[in-house]
C-alpha cells in the first residue's frame, strides 16, 4: 500500500511538472510571437525588401490556427495588392529608402490587373531616381511583368525566364460520366455559358472557343504592350515564336536564353546579387552573411507608414473570390458575411460606398444577398461606385449592378451574364448493380429531385424555368443599371466573357481606372474636396490568429515553404493545381449548390491555399467525394 502511494505521488508530480512545463512553453512562444510584431521604429536606411514569397491577391484569406499549427508546412503567404502598392508609393517619397528589391524567387503570381498596378508603382520609384532590382530563379508571366518595371533584372545561373501566355486546357468529364453511367442534368441559359460544358462534352464548344480566344488574345496583347513599354529591349517574339529553338540557340541554358532575349539584364547567384544591392543600399551591419545588405521588410515598412484618416469615411467593401452561400471568407465572398458587414457599416456615417470586386461569380442567392445589402445603403442616398479588379464576371457583375458608375481596367475580365444549374443522377449506374427505386407519390414533385432514381420531367421543367427566370432577372438588373433594353443586354450577354476594353465599348463599364479613381469619383459624388475624406476598408481588420501564425512560421521578409523555385517546381505546382481543378469540378457537380452564375473561362487564380472553410488536401477531398457518392 505504501509503495502504491509513493508511485501515485510520483505520477502526480510528473503530471504537474509536465503541465507547468507546457504552460511555460506556451507563454514563452506567445511572448516571442507578440514581441516580434512589426516595429515602426525598426525601419533602417537602405533597401525596401519586397520578398513576395507567395501570391498577390485582392483579399488574403484568414488561416485556421488549429489546422495550420497541425500542418507540416507553413502557410503560403498572401500579399494584399493595395499594401504592396502603398509601400512602393511611400518608399518613392522617403529618403531612407535608397533602392527597392523585388525577391521573386518564390513568387506564385497574381492577377494581371494587380501586376499592372504594382508595375505603375514601381515606375514612380524609377521616376524618383530610385533603382529597382529584381531577382528570381525562374521568371514566368506574372513575375516577368513586375520585373519589366525594374531597373535591373537578375536571374540565377540555374534558372531562366519563360513566357507562357494566358490560356490552357480545361478538364472535360463527359465521356467519364457516360462510362460511369452518371447523368449530369444541365439547366442553363446562354450560348456562351460554358461552365457546364465539362459535364456534358468531351471538348470545348465552338462558341466557348470563340469567346476564350478573343478574351485571352486581348489579355496577352495587353501583357505584351505593358512589357514593351516598360522594357523596350525585351524581345517577346524571340521567346514565344519558337521557345525550343530559342533555348537551343543558347546551348540549352535558360538563363543565357533569357539574357539573349532581353528579358533579364544580369546572371548571378544570390550572393552576387546581394553584393550589388549592398553597393546601393549599404551592407547590413547586423549580419556577417555573404551578400547581406541593409534593408527593411514589407511588414515593418507598412507598420511605419500607416495612412492618416482625415475627414469623412468612404466605405470600401471587398468582394473577392468565389461568391458562396454563408459566412465564408475573407478570400472567399460569403454572401451572408458581406451582407452583414454592409448592414453594420450603415452606422459608420459613410459619405459614399465603393464596391471593390475581384470575383468570377458563384451562387446566385449569395450574389443577390450582397446586391440587396448594397441597395439598402444606396437607399440612404449614399453614392455607390464599383471598382473592378482582375475579375467581375457572372455573379461578380450581378453585385455590380447597383452602382452609378463602374470602373475597370482594360485587362479586367467581366460579363459572363448567364445562369446555370447542374444536378447529377445515378439511376443507370445503380441499375448496373441491380439497385432500383420504387415508392408512392402524392404529387408529381414527391421525392424530387431524385438523384438515385432520376429526375422526373416535371422537376426538370421546373428547374429549367427557374434558371430562365433568374437569367431574365439578371438581364433586367443589367438593363436598368446600364440604361439598356432587355433585348439589347441579351444580345451581348448569353454568358459571354469580355475584356475590360470591349466591355466599355458595349456599355457594361463606364470608365477605365483603378480603386484610386473610383474613390475620387465617389468623393466627388458625395461633394467632398480632396483632404476631406479617407477610405474605410470595411471588414479589413487584421486577424490576431493569422498574425500570430505569421510570426511563428515566418519572418519579416516573408519566408515560407512549399513554393515553386525552379521550372521543375513550377511544373509540380501546376500538376497539383490540375488535380485541384479536377476535384473542384467534381465538387461543383456533386456539391449542394443552387443556381450558379460563375465564369469558367476566367483565368485561374494564383496558387493559394484552400480557404479556411475548405481546408482539405486533395486526398481528403477524394475521401469526401466518395462519402457523398
Amino acid at each position: 500500500m505504501i509503495f502504491a502511494r509513493k508511485v501515485w505521488h510520483v505520477l502526480v508530480a510528473v503530471k504537474d511538472g509536465l503541465a507547468l512545463l507546457f504552460l511555460l512553453l506556451f507563454f514563452a512562444v506567445l511572448f516571442a510571437a507578440l514581441s516580434s510584431r512589426p516595429n515602426p521604429g525598426a525601419v533602417r536606411a537602405g533597401a525596401l525588401l519586397l520578398k513576395l514569397d507567395g501570391a498577390v491577391v485582392e483579399e488574403p484569406q484568414i488561416f485556421d490556427p488549429i489546422s495550420r499549427l497541425m500542418s507540416s508546412q507553413a502557410p503560403t503567404n498572401e500579399y494584399r495588392a493595395r499594401d504592396v502598392v502603398m509601400a512602393l508609393r511611400s518608399a518613392a517619397k522617403d529618403d531612407r529608402i535608397k533602392v527597392v528589391v523585388l525577391d521573386l524567387a518564390r513568387f506564385t503570381g497574381g492577377g494581371q490587373v494587380h501586376m499592372q498596378e504594382i508595375g505603375q508603382a514601381l515606375d514612380l520609384l524609377r521616376a524618383a531616381k530610385k533603382p529597382v532590382l529584381a531577382y528570381a530563379t525562374l521568371y514566368v508571366d506574372d513575375a516577368l511583368l513586375l520585373a519589366a518595371h525594374s531597373s535591373e533584372v537578375w536571374v540565377d545561373p540555374m534558372g531562366g525566364a519563360f513566357v507562357a501566355g494566358p490560356g490552357g486546357k480545361h478538364l472535360y468529364y463527359g465521356k467519364l460520366l457516360e462510362r460511369l453511367k452518371v447523368d449530369a442534368h444541365v439547366f442553363r441559359v446562354g450560348t456562351f455559358k460554358s461552365a457546364v460544358e465539362p459535364y456534358i462534352r468531351n471538348d470545348m464548344s465552338p462558341e466557348a472557343r470563340e469567346a476564350s480566344g478573343a478574351l485571352y488574345g486581348s489579355l496577352f496583347d495587353a501583357w505584351k504592350a505593358d512589357v514593351a513599354r516598360a522594357r523596350p529591349k525585351a524581345n517577346i517574339a524571340m521567346a514565344t515564336a519558337d521557345p525550343a529553338g530559342w533555348l537551343k540557340a543558347s546551348g540549352g541554358d535558360p538563363a543565357q536564353a533569357a539574357l539573349a532575349a532581353g528579358l533579364v539584364d544580369k546572371i548571378g547567384d544570390p550572393v552576387t546579387f546581394g553584393n550589388r544591392v549592398a553597393e546601393l543600399a549599404g551592407k547590413d551591419p547586423h549580419s556577417k552573411l555573404p551578400g547581406a545588405f541593409a534593408h527593411t521588410g514589407l511588414r515593418t515598412w507598412l507598420a511605419a507608414n500607416q495612412p492618416k484618416h482625415p475627414g469623412k469615411p468612404i466605405g470600401v467593401i471587398t468582394i473577392a473570390g468565389e461568391i458562396v452561400d454563408g459566412k465564408a471568407g475573407p478570400g472567399v465572398a460569403g454572401g451572408e458575411r458581406i451582407a452583414q458587414l454592409l448592414d453594420e457599416a450603415q452606422d459608420q456615417d459613410l459619405a459614399a460606398l465603393v464596391v471593390r470586386v475581384d470575383s468570377p461569380g458563384g451562387s446566385v442567392y449569395a450574389s443577390e444577398q450582397i446586391r440587396g445589402a448594397i441597395n439598402r445603403i444606396k437607399a440612404k442616398n449614399i453614392p455607390v461606385v464599383v471598382s473592378m479588379a482582375n475579375l467581375a464576371a457572372s455573379g461578380g457583375y450581378w453585385v455590380s449592378t447597383p452602382a452609378s458608375r463602374i470602373f475597370a481596367e482594360p485587362s479586367t475580365i467581366t460579363g459572363s451574364i448567364g445562369v446555370f444549374a447542374v444536378i447529377p443522377s445515378f439511376e443507370r449506374a445503380l441499375g448496373e448493380w441491380g439497385v432500383s427505386t420504387d415508392g408512392v407519390r402524392t404529387t408529381p414533385l414527391s421525392g424530387q429531385p431524385d438523384v438515385v432514381g432520376g429526375l422526373s420531367p416535371e422537376i426538370s421543367a421546373i428547374l429549367q424555368a427557374n434558371v430562365e427566370n433568374t437569367y431574365g432577372k439578371f438581364l433586367r438588373l443589367v438593363g436598368q443599371a446600364r440604361g439598356k433594353a432587355t433585348q439589347e443586354v441579351d444580345a451581348m450577354a448569353q454568358g459571354r466573357v469580355w475584356d475590360g476594353g470591349t466591355a466599355r465599348q458595349k456599355g457594361l463599364v463606364d470608365q477605365f481606372g483603378g480603386l484610386d479613381e473610383a474613390l475620387a469619383y465617389a468623393a466627388g459624388a458625395a461633394k467632398l474636396a480632396e483632404g476631406d475624406w479617407h477610405p474605410l476598408f470595411i471588414g479589413a481588420d487584421a486577424d490576431p490568429y493569422a498574425s500570430l501564425l505569421e510570426r511563428l512560421m515566418g519572418d519579416d521578409d516573408g519566408e515560407a515553404s512549399g513554393s515553386a523555385h525552379d521550372l521543375a517546381g513550377l511544373i509540380a505546382l501546376r500538376q497539383n493545381a490540375t488535380i485541384s481543378q479536377a476535384l473542384a469540378g467534381a465538387e461543383r457537380l456533386l456539391g449542394r449548390t443552387g443556381a450558379q452564375a460563375i465564369c469558367l473561362e476566367c483565368p485561374a487564380a494564383p496558387v493559394r491555399p484552400a480557404a479556411a472553410s475548405e481546408n482539405l488536401g486533395w486526398l481528403a477531398r477524394i475521401k469526401s467525394l466518395m462519402a457523398q457518392i
